[in-house]
């Protein structure tokens, strides 16, 4: 394992989201402000609790995934797709590093930068709410994994783009609506029973729910399915980026 190689790849994309700080940091504070002003003090003072516990505090874990996941995503497609655009990816091509490296470096610094916006928002929700984490090493453990799997994601999405069009339409025709329809500011049980079963298809419930879990005590599925899933979407996620590289697709033409 090539470990200088792993380091130059991370603090490179590293430096990039540092010199940016004040806006990575300023946007999620903003953004998670405005969303408990509409959903926690408008929708908040006609739900008073959800499964016992306020509605303010519980949309913070729905509002960190929404978070996180977008940024994991966005990171490392850009991170991906920025030397794809330029050139510059054939000289990593032809280096004397494999392609479990590049991922390192480019998979490990976009899950860096979306765990610390979710720190972020976890921070400043705890500014308007009353918050408590029942099982906080779970919680840290889910968050890893989530930045960690859906940044693999936006690396396939940077080297599938073609352009810089199509690197926002994954997420903003997909992922989004799976995040917003997947438990994120509510509960499935209070849902009719039909559309409960519907939602178990959506594979976003299951990381919302394990998440909410180590927030609150409570899920709405069983927490071995919630890693069950997310570590069969990593695995997925794994295989493709092995294929990717096996084959050259989109990266070698």
């Amino acid at each position: 394992m090539n470990w200088e190689a792993v380091k130059s790849i991370y603090f490179f994309e590293m430096a990039r989201f540092f010199r940016t700080l004040m806006q990575s940091f300023i946007s999620p504070v903003i953004s998670t402000s405005l969303y408990f002003v509409v959903f926690g003090a408008a929708i908040g003072s006609r739900i008073e609790e959800v499964e016992g516990v306020s509605y303010g505090a519980f949309i913070v874990p729905g509002l960190i995934m929404l978070s996180v996941i977008t940024q994991a995503i966005s990171n490392a497609s850009f991170g991906i797709y920025f030397p794809k655009f330029i050139g510059t990816i054939y000289e990593l091509l032809s280096a004397p590093i494999n392609f479990l490296e590049i991922v390192m470096g480019y998979v490990g610094a976009a899950a860096t930068k979306a765990m610390f916006i979710g720190l972020v928002i976890l921070g400043t929700a705890a500014l308007f709410v009353d918050l408590s984490i029942q099982h906080p090493f779970a919680m840290l453990a889910f968050m890893v994994l989530t930045c960690l799997s859906f940044s693999l994601l936006g690396f396939i999405i940077g080297i599938w783009a073609g352009n810089f069009e199509q690197l926002q339409l994954v997420p903003l025709l997909i992922v989004t609506p799976l995040v917003f329809l997947g438990g994120s500011f509510y509960s499935i049980s209070m849902l009719p029973h039909a559309w409960q079963t519907v939602a178990l298809f959506n594979p976003v419930v299951y990381l919302i729910s394990g998440f909410r879990w180590a927030f609150f005590g409570s899920a709405d599925v069983p927490i071995g399915l919630s890693l069950l899933a997310i570590g069969l979407f990593t695995g997925l996620c794994l295989g493709a980026i092995w294929w990717i590289f096996r084959t050259g697709w989109k990266i070698r033409n």
